[in-house]
């Protein structure tokens, strides 16, 4: 009876929290868009976009020249690749958690940053991609990245079947592997202007967000969150362990793969669009679910909706909190992130759902 009371207490709370995500999502893009380092009436920002959107006539003379390109071609278009990259890290955040059994786990954990570093640095002071046009660079970290998974599910399972222990562990060497061979690179190289180039891509970045790029990394975004929605009691089930879902009836071997080449095709594609962008992945899903409890059903959809909040936030800052200069986001985030971290760990109740650890 009680549980019966509780759950109908929860779900219009879920709702209601969700709705007000959504149009607090809203009103933060419309409060970005409007905000930056060239100063431009809101009413000619908005006549842009607007234009730009359903071709209305008569803001036709606003949205030209260079408002139009600050508020179009700048400001806009990295605003909706936020909401992306938001939404993205955080739901990757929230399936990797599951799959290796560890609320501190983030979406890079096995070795996916490392391998996206190594891409990048071959690009940048070896030429490696330049076949591949203007976005080599990124085009490489994601092979980068998506190889370092494939290699960590190889390596996991030599021996017998993958568990949340082995793949750590296999996530650990393939970092260590990667790192190496990055700063290898970075040694003999011995060219500063690249390494400044490398610098300023892993700390991440969405200023050359481009409406080229953008539905390509919402189909996969968007795309890879549906699929992880749906596949809710499996990510359930994967928080009680191997041994638990086999005595339910379900094998979770094959699902855990899929589920982690999903989860590095798109940090694959956030990486090849904004760079290394730590601790949203972390951050995000466990207040989540100090919140709403362990259910992937409730805190998949809410976490893509909070993510993305935060992170056009985290992008205003970055491009305005220091007049006239951009500070790369990846900066700003491990500010807010790595006090948030420390907590996590000092606290008594850092466990899934709010249980101890």
């Amino acid at each position: 009876m009680l549980s019966n009371k509780k759950t109908k207490t929860e779900i219009p709370m879920y709702i209601g929290i969700s709705v007000f995500l959504g149009f607090f999502l809203i009103l933060s893009i419309l409060i970005a868009v409007s905000i930056g380092s060239t100063s431009i009436p809101i009413s000619s920002v908005y006549k842009v976009i607007l234009f730009n959107i359903f071709k209305i006539e008569s803001f036709a003379q606003d949205a030209q020249g260079p408002i139009n390109d600050v508020v179009w071609l700048l400001r806009f278009p990295r605003i909706i690749l936020a909401i992306a990259v938001g939404g993205g890290l955080s739901v990757c955040g929230i399936v990797m958690q599951a799959i290796v059994r560890n609320p501190l786990a983030d979406p890079y954990i096995l070795g996916v940053s490392s391998g996206a570093s190594l891409g990048a640095t071959s690009a940048i002071l070896l030429g490696v991609g330049v076949a591949f046009g203007p976005s080599y660079v990124g085009i490489l970290a994601f092979v980068g990245a998506f190889t370092a998974a494939l290699f960590v599910m190889f390596i996991a399972n030599i021996g017998s079947r993958a568990n949340s222990v082995k793949l750590l562990l296999s996530g650990l060497a393939i970092n260590a592997a990667c790192s190496s061979f990055s700063s290898f690179i970075i040694f003999f190289a011995n060219n500063k202007e690249g390494i400044q180039s490398i610098t300023f891509w892993l700390m991440g970045s969405l200023a050359g967000a481009k409406w080229s790029l953008i539905p390509s990394v919402y189909l996969v975004t968007i795309g890879g969150s549906i699929f992880f929605f749906t596949q809710y009691r499996n990510l359930n089930l994967m928080l009680l362990g191997d041994d638990t879902s086999i005595t339910l009836g379900t094998d979770l071997h094959i699902a855990r793969h899929v589920y982690m080449l999903v989860v590095s095709l798109i940090i694959g594609f956030v990486v090849f669009t904004s760079g290394m962008i730590g601790f949203i992945g972390l951050i995000i899903p466990h207040f989540v679910r100090m919140i709403f409890g362990t259910d992937h059903k409730k805190i998949i959809p809410v976490s893509f909706l909070a993510g993305a909040i935060f992170m056009v936030w985290a992008d205003l800052l970055s491009r305005t909190i220091i007049p006239h200069t951009e500070l790369p986001i990846g900066i700003l985030i491990s500010m807010i992130g790595a006090p948030c971290f420390i907590y996590l760990l000092i606290s008594k109740s850092y466990g899934f759902g709010g249980r101890e650890s």
